[in-house]
């Protein structure tokens, strides 16, 4: 008083529960007297009525931080309250005091049961939030309420916080507060790029009618096709009647994406509601800070044109270029600097001529509303309603094209469109045969390959698609729709160049520094009450010497949340290689007492190591369940560990052919073949886009070492609306080593047109380098001379040979007009085949149809054309379900290749590679350990004569043994000489790779050292090396190709339904192969029921060591759904038995809903 100074805090809004923003409290900021006092007489001048105070409303938003806090009402009984409700929020600086929470911009009815709630709280710098007081005054009928989370966004620091609660704020309930203190929940704050303020002042004409009644709508776009949300202005009904009268300006504060220093252009529009909706805007002017904050500019827009239905080109949509620019900024000395500038190059306003074509298909033509949308690489054109044809007058009928007119700013390179319709009238369908789009100004020309329905009951059952221009070769990433699209991306080799900080987006939440390879995650939640959580789950993988990988999230696919009772969930994800894992975290982010979990079991697959570990938890994850923890720690020593073979990953490029209909619905399927084998048949994942016409798609593919590549088959279904595919080529490229391997067909996979088949393979190409040659082979096939050897059966066979199998064919077209019969030849032939090489093993299976399906087969007659060579398979056996052992599938091996006894003594060639991390002058020791026996021990004597094991180089010696059979393991040591001086650095020995090949069948064997061996006097210090690849040569797999039976002994479950009525089918697999598909059933007899034991025998050629069992069942009968304990398989002539766990249902209602299981032997 003293001093005699004046605040002035200037307002200008209202504090009203149904006015602006609904709060009836502000916090004021302190201004100069000159925004508030009238100016001199002096000051006056040229009468500008302006008020000063218009121009703070835009420092003030900045200055303040503007709070949307959402809050949420359990569903649980009486959830709701009719109290008054309040919040604090309690920042590191300040706080906000008591808010009354009166005007939820959601519900009328606030905080009813189950429902959310939105209000509005602005408040000056707080500081880092922190704590959230809740609570109510007890008034009204019914004050309890139960409170479920609170969450407070705060689009100007980019950053939206949950405070957990799940509890009662009642008199009557829980501990009987009705005022809560609230935390924050760290793991479920969500960052963002924060929001900057806007000030945008729309400017209505002064001509008859300008005004409106509709809700307008903004979008803002900078550089490089940045762009804000579509924001509408007005907040209700009554800010549409007051605001966009004729000659008025009317000013809205918004805060928005930040865009950057430019701003390119703007879009403006309505939604064509109201009473008099069509609107004439003069111009707009955007006001935003400069980036230090010293300063405004403002943005002039100028439009002078309708947006309406009824006038002008009857558009409702306006995008609007920048002409000049004020710019206002505060000098150091004080003063206020004033520039206007017009802007240099502005965009173009351009007219792009759209024509669309409907595809000349019956049913193909639609009376739906149809939009569109153009993306650009300056940005796009927001959805257009395709309303007015230039050219007709009915749109979109069979077999005609529309042109329609679109203005917008210059979009620059045209790469992609969507096209959508609302599904309304009569005939909504729609099939689109190609759109094409000119640019007016330049005469670019774009081109959009369709070919596609647009409708709920054709292909795909979907109303709205992307397509990319015919020439488009950029990256895809916005059809990603599931957090395994964005982990396959973060995969490819795209990203090995990109810097992980300048990632933004969706992806920024999948990329990561260091080596990323798959993992497969699979979580079974218990079936107790309460074991559910709708919280986002995550994992952390530790590896030896701690190494630890990011945090993992397991997301699912949009509209899907939470983990159900009894459910078993999968989830594929990328990560650190952390080498061998030891540990693995399980967490969830859930905060509050609802947020239990009990986790029954958790399964990690890490393909690139061929392991896959199972942990049985049962443990709870909860802040008020068990010990209280929301993230546990298991150690993978308590893990049941099995061998799923060893993947490498390849970068898979398909590409579809530029041909009418090229591309396909079907199912695809992959089946690859190399010097080292085979895999089996994947399917290969369809996504939304892929395999369309004249495209390459690119994707991540997981492939058994079995490279180099000889041949692929390729193989579809022939179902869906577009059943045919036109293959041009695929490649095949190593992502560790950057092989690439090609594969070229070029016509079509279809039963129609083409070689009209739905199977193709296509040799590997390597370097320019064909890696098999072509051949064609004649079947000659002898049924028996008994009563009822022939068939009415349709008969298929496999040939395998030592470049692989010939796939399935079928025995169809024969000399003979009835195949089969009694004592006849029937002969076939298959032209265009990849050659097999020497055959060593045919498969001969039926499908038990006709009436008579039994038959006897005497032996069948292989002929390589090419190499004028026959191979004989000697069968004399019955394929009948009701002759011999009932077996309507067998394995033969050919007749032609000698079976040796087996080996009592043979050669080892060891090749030795020295490492440059240390030589040695000193002795090695060598002891192999086999399958059968244990070598003596191999010395390899170093002398000045003979001198070995230099830096980088490779030795090969050879070892005279007794056979050992195949080699598991090899013994290493670095022995000292007698009497010698041993220099420090000889104390090492760097043993890079040994190679051991078995002579006598070719054998190979190859260990991945990379280790330092100490040198030592005595042989009890030596190394222990894990065999890391073997290569089995044709000759020896031909030794092992005897008939063996084998004993399957099925284990079913004892819980309640555990049996099953459906038909049983089991697949073995071998290091020789596999059984092919065999059904378990026995006559007269209840099999699988509710823990029982059931034995079944097959018999088939000797399989080696066991790998895989496959199990499976077709869903028929009344109670299909099965639960699988174990199965047994014991190898009669050896007694050898491996034992394959399972322990999980087979069930389309249960668990992961699969019908399969593919089971592996515990390590």
């Amino acid at each position: 008083m003293n001093n005699e100074i004046t605040y002035y805090f200037p307002c200008q809004r209202w504090l009203a529960v149904e006015e602006d923003d609904g709060q009836l409290s502000r916090e004021l900021l302190p201004v100069d007297e000159s925004y508030v006092l009238p100016p001199s007489e002096d000051e006056e001048g040229g009468g500008d009525d302006s008020n000063p105070l218009d121009n703070l409303a835009l420092e003030q938003k900045d200055k303040s931080t503007t709070f949307s806090v959402t809050i949420k009402t359990g569903d649980k009984k009486n959830a709701g309250t009719d109290a008054n409700v309040f919040i604090t929020l309690f920042g590191t600086q300040d706080d906000t005091g008591m808010t009354l929470l009166k005007s939820s911009k959601t519900n009328s009815d606030k905080f009813e049961r189950d429902s959310i709630e939105i209000f509005t709280v602005e408040t000056l710098d707080l500081g880092d939030l922190w704590k959230v007081r809740i609570g109510h005054d007890n008034t009204g009928k019914a004050p309890g309420w139960f409170l479920d989370w609170v969450e407070v966004d705060a689009p100007s620091l980019g950053r939206c916080m949950t405070f957990p609660c799940g509890r009662w704020l009642a008199k009557n309930e829980d501990d009987g507060a009705i005022v809560r203190d609230l935390f924050h929940a760290e793991l479920q704050t969500r960052l963002y790029t924060p929001f900057v303020p806007y000030e945008i002042t729309l400017y209505t004409s002064d001509v008859f009618a300008a005004g409106t009644n509709a809700n307008i709508f903004i979008i803002i776009y900078g550089c490089d096709a940045v762009c804000t949300q579509q924001k509408y202005l007005c907040t209700n009904k009554r800010e549409q009647k007051l605001f966009f009268e004729r000659k008025s300006a009317s000013r809205f504060i918004m805060e928005l994406e930040d865009v950057g220093e430019i701003i390119e252009k703007i879009r403006i529009g309505h939604d064509n509601t109201g009473i008099n909706p069509g609107w004439h805007c003069s111009h707009v002017d955007i006001r935003r800070l400069l980036p230090d904050k010293d300063g405004t500019e403002t943005l002039t827009f100028p439009c002078d044109r309708w947006l309406a239905t009824s006038e002008d080109d009857k558009k409702t949509i306006r995008e609007l270029v920048p002409y000049d620019i004020f710019t206002e900024k505060y000098m150091k000395d004080g003063s206020l600097r004033q520039v206007y500038k017009e802007v240099e190059e502005p965009l173009d306003i351009v007219l792009y001529s759209v024509q669309i074509f409907t595809g000349n298909v019956p049913g193909a033509g639609t009376d739906a509303k149809v939009y569109i949308t153009i993306y650009g690489d300056l940005g796009d054109t927001g959805e257009r309603y395709l309303g007015k044809s230039e050219n007709r007058t009915n749109k979109f009928e069979r077999g005609t094209a529309d042109t329609f007119i679109i203005e917008a700013a210059d979009l620059g390179v045209i790469y992609k469109i969507k096209l959508r319709h609302d599904n309304t009238k009569l005939c909504a369908d729609w099939y689109v045969e190609k759109v094409e789009i000119w640019n007016d100004t330049n005469e670019d020309e774009f081109l959009f390959l369709c070919g596609r329905w647009l409708s709920l009951k054709k292909e795909d059952g979907r109303l709205e698609r992307l397509f990319y221009e015919k020439e488009y070769t950029g990256d895809r990433s916005s059809n990603c729709s599931s957090p395994a699209d964005f982990w396959e991306i973060a995969l490819s080799s795209k990203m090995a160049d990109v810097d992980i900080a300048t990632v933004t987006g969706a992806m920024a939440d999948y990329v990561q520094e260091g080596p990323v390879i798959p993992y497969y995650v699979s979580v079974t939640t218990g079936k107790q009450k309460d074991a559910a959580t709708d919280s986002r789950a995550f994992i952390f993988l530790i590896g030896e010497d701690d190494e630890r990988s990011n945090r993992i999230w397991l997301d699912y696919p949009r509209g899907k949340k939470g983990f159900s009772c009894g459910s078993v969930e999968e989830f594929y994800v990328a990560g650190l290689d952390v080498g061998v894992i030891k540990k693995i975290e399980l967490g969830h982010d859930g905060a509050s007492p609802e947020s239990c979990w009990l986790v029954e079991e958790l399964c990690l697959a890490v393909p690139t190591q061929g392991t896959k570990y199972t942990l049985r938890c049962n443990c709870w994850l909860a802040k008020d369940r068990g010990d209280g923890v929301t993230s546990r720690v298991f150690d993978l020593l308590d893990a049941t560990v099995v061998n799923i073979g060893v993947k490498v990953l390849y970068e898979m490029t398909v590409w579809t052919g530029d041909v009418v209909g090229g591309g396909t619905d079907s199912n695809i399927f992959m089946t690859l073949y190399g010097t080292n084998g085979s895999t089996e048949e994947v399917q290969l994942d369809k996504k939304k886009a892929r395999f369309e016409r004249e495209q390459n798609d690119t994707f991540i593919m997981e492939i058994l070492d079995i490279a180099p590549f000889t041949k692929m088959r390729i193989r579809i279904d022939g179902l869906g609306s577009r059943p045919e595919w036109f293959l041009e080529r695929i490649l095949l490229k190593n992502m560790n080593t950057g092989d690439l391997t090609m594969f070229y067909y070029g016509d079509w996979l279809s039963q129609r047109k083409g070689k009209k088949t739905l199977v193709c393979e296509m040799c590997a190409v390597i370097d320019g380098e064909e890696m098999m040659e072509w051949t064609s082979y004649t079947v000659s096939v002898k049924t028996s001379d008994i009563r009822g050897a022939g068939t009415d059966a349709n008969v298929f066979i496999i040939i395998f040979g030592e470049n692989g199998d010939s796939g399935t064919l079928a025995l169809k077209q024969s000399a003979n007009w009835n195949k089969f019969e009694r004592n006849s030849t029937d002969t076939f032939n298959f032209s265009d085949m990849l050659s097999l090489g020497h055959l060593c093993k045919l498969r001969v299976w039926h499908d038990n149809k006709g009436i008579f399906p039994g038959w006897h087969l005497s032996y069948v007659d292989v002929k390589d054309n090419s190499r004028d060579e026959t191979f004989r398979f000697q069968c004399d056996c019955w394929f009948s379900k009701n002759e011999g052992d009932r077996q309507t599938v067998r394995d033969f091996a050919c007749a032609n290749n000698e079976i040796h006894d087996e080996l009592e003594e043979t050669t080892y060639e060891i090749i030795i590679e020295t490492g440059n991390g240390g030589e040695t002058r000193e002795n090695v020791w060598l002891i192999l350990e086999g399958r059968k026996n244990r070598s003596k021990e191999f010395l390899v004597e170093n002398s000045s004569r003979q001198r070995a094991f230099r830096k980088g180089t490779t030795d090969i010696f050879e070892f005279d043994s007794v056979y050992l059979g195949d080699i598991a393991s090899l013994c290493v040591g670095h022995l000292a000489r007698e009497d010698r001086f041993i220099p420090k650095r000889e104390l090492v020995w760097h043993v890079k790779t040994i190679t051991i090949t078995e002579m006598e069948y070719g054998n190979v064997y190859f260990f991945n050292c990379d280790c330092l061996i100490p040198l030592k006097r005595k042989r009890k210090y030596f190394k222990v090396f894990e065999v890391t690849k073997t290569t089995e040569s044709f000759a020896s797999k031909v030794q092992s190709l005897v008939l063996v039976r084998y004993e399957v002994i099925v284990t079913t479950g004892y819980e309640p339904g555990a049996g099953t009525d459906a038909n049983v089918f089991v697949t073995i697999f071998g290091a020789n192969g596999d059984t092919g598909k065999r059904e378990l059933k026995q006559k007269m007899r209840n099999l699988f029921e509710r823990g029982s034991t059931d034995h079944f025998f097959l018999e088939t050629l000797e399989l080696g060591e066991l790998r895989k069992v496959r199990l499976e069942h077709d869903s028929s009968g009344y109670s299909s759904g099965w639960l699988v304990e174990k199965v047994e398989v014991t190898n009669t002539s050896t007694g050898v038995a491996t034992i394959f766990t399972c322990g999980r249902w087979l069930d389309q209602k249960r668990g992961d809903g699969l019908t399969w299981r593919d089971l592996f032997p515990s390590v």
